[in-house]
């Protein structure tokens, strides 16, 4: 969880069993400047090179997006938004545990009241730094919640069937029968979508979303995302979200860089 106020995002960040609470923005010459606050900061270099790697991995700062670009330049869906949101990378969830919740969470909800259950879920699981008479939320661990029961996060009103489902993968990660390593050492992107539908309560658009937000594969495409539909809808003037064929035609068109498309398209409806 972070704020963004005045072009300044502030955050807490796991380091192993350390926490440190940044701050980051863009100076004037285009340059992100990285900012430790308070007595809460890595103890070495080595904690710190953590830090730094964590926020690259959260803005995919090292993917190089000219192919995307050339690519999208002459795409009629995509060319209009590339040029509008130039630069926007795809925003992740580095932490593979909090991105399968993000993606259970969300499902079969409107956004605004999935945000709302991600909150109260880790404001009551969660761990906090305090600063400047503010709480900054570290998202709750795999080890906090396999020891929790369906009852206790009955609580903040999430049904048993999400509950169930996020207990599960919390055990998974525990024994270790699920990891993004293991994830990340599958050969390609149908082998770990397969892996992750085997999971209960992991269908494909949950599985895409974790492999487009958390394992960084720009081929991912969670097809059946309503939002996606929406923004197809817009940009094309149609009243009838695009089918099934159309959706396919689509990523044939958008190859290797599915997850980008979307990601695009998703942000001309805000």
């Amino acid at each position: 969880m972070f704020e963004v106020e005045n072009g300044i995002i502030t955050r807490a960040v796991a380091v192993g069993e350390r926490q440190a609470l940044v701050q980051i923005h863009v100076n004037d010459r285009n340059q992100m400047i990285v900012q430790f606050l308070k007595d809460i900061r890595p103890g070495n270099l080595a904690e710190c090179a953590a830090v730094v790697s964590y926020i690259c991995e959260w803005f995919d700062l090292n993917r190089d997006l000219k192919p995307f670009y050339e690519m999208a330049k002459s795409d009629p869906l995509l060319k209009n938004p590339v040029q509008e949101f130039y630069g926007l990378r795809v925003i992740g969830v580095p932490d593979l545990f909090e991105a399968l919740c993000w993606g259970v969470l969300g499902q079969q909800i409107n956004l605004a009241f999935a945000y709302t259950l991600k909150r109260q879920f880790v404001e009551k699981f969660g761990e906090s730094i305090e600063w400047n008479g503010k709480n900054y939320w570290l998202f709750p661990t795999y080890d906090q919640i396999a020891m929790l029961t369906p009852a206790d996060l009955a609580d903040i009103k999430m049904t048993l069937k999400k509950s169930e489902y996020i207990l599960g993968i919390a055990r998974l990660m525990v024994t270790g029968e699920l990891s993004k390593e293991k994830l990340l050492k599958m050969e390609n992107l149908k082998e770990v979508e397969k892996g992750l539908i085997k999971i209960r309560g992991i269908g494909p658009w949950t599985a895409n979303y974790v492999m487009m937000r958390c394992l960084r594969f720009t081929s991912a495409y969670p097809i059946d995302d309503v939002g996606l539909h929406n923004a197809i809808k817009h940009l094309t003037g149609s009243e009838k979200k695009p089918t099934k064929e159309e959706l396919l035609k689509l990523s044939q068109r958008w190859a290797n860089w599915q997850a980008y498309a979307t990601f695009y398209l998703w942000r001309v409806l805000y």
